[in-house]
């Protein structure tokens, strides 16, 4: 991602400040720091962190383009204190290149990242059909969604998705919020991409999808227990993350987030993701296991 933001005008303030957390500052070779942004949560966003770190890790690398990052977190990051991110250059190879990534926090890690670069080059090519699914335009927002539950659905929650956010979020059916309590498959669709547009720089694009791809994931392993990540009998946490990147896309046009949870057990969750750009390419696939402990 380059040094310096696009511009973007006031009304923009949600991208704008998305771009400008993702800009993270040099304080030495190899050392980053990244901030985040004030909006009353208890920790930093574990979508954010991933979409550091990875910046982090691509601004020590030349001419190559991150195929796969495997991350851990450790600790719940304090959203009033910087994160530093630490490189460790530990391999450039004629067509691979490895770094990992430390986050750290009062003088603790809190989170970990591997990734890895590769040289472009063609190959052999198939992959998964997109399901068939209404266009994104012809669905409603998840406020609206929300605001059409009414009385059904509590005020913080109404709350958090009446708020300005800079990922728009357009869910295919709506059986997830109608049915509060009711057991379904696990699994859901969400066509996602970024309220305004973004710039043409790819790097900046893949790091916006490690932010996003972080979202409503671990949601999905809760949809077959009835249950979301607003219940406050539940203590719900990302353990860890995976991200491959296949085809080039666009975080700012629409992209079809295919969600499901094949297992829940031992107080976690395991949720896989795959995002499909409009023309039905597959362009980047996730896994995650998360935290789904039962509060007393």
């Amino acid at each position: 991602m380059s040094a310096s933001a696009p511009p973007f005008s006031p009304e923009l303030d949600p991208v704008h400040e998305l771009v400008t957390m993702l800009d993270l500052e040099t304080i030495e070779v190899n050392i980053f720091r990244g901030v985040s942004p004030k909006v009353g949560w208890q920790r930093v966003f574990g979508g954010l962190v991933i979409a550091q770190a990875l910046v982090a890790a691509a601004r020590t690398v030349e001419g190559r383009a991150p195929h796969s990052l495997h991350a851990y977190f450790m600790l719940g990051g304090d959203p009033a204190a910087p994160i530093v991110y630490e490189v460790d250059r530990i391999r450039d190879g004629r067509s691979f290149t490895t770094r990992r990534v430390v986050a750290i926090q009062h003088g603790q890690a809190i989170f970990s990242l591997s990734a890895s670069f590769q040289v472009e080059e063609p190959g052999l090519e198939h992959a998964f059909a997109m399901p068939d699914v209404p266009d994104p335009e012809t669905l409603p927002t998840e406020a609206q969604v929300m605001a059409s539950l009414g009385d059904a659905v509590p005020e913080a929650v109404q709350r958090y998705f009446a708020r300005k956010r800079a990922v728009e979020f357009r869910p295919v059916g709506t059986s997830r919020y109608l049915r509060r309590g009711v057991k379904l498959p696990a699994q859901q669709l969400m066509w996602v991409k970024t309220v305004e547009p973004l710039g043409d720089d790819p790097a900046l694009h893949r790091a916006v999808l490690a932010y996003l791809s972080d979202m409503t994931l671990l949601d999905t392993a809760l949809i077959s227990h009835g249950k979301s990540v607003f219940d406050r009998n539940l203590q719900v946490a990302s353990l860890d993350h995976a991200l491959w990147f296949h085809r080039p896309f666009r975080a700012d046009e629409w992209l079809l987030y295919v969600q499901d949870s094949p297992n829940s057990s031992g107080g976690r969750g395991l949720t896989r993701g795959s995002l499909y750009a409009r023309n039905g390419a597959l362009v980047a696939s996730v896994a995650q296991e998360g935290l789904i402990r039962l509060r007393a």
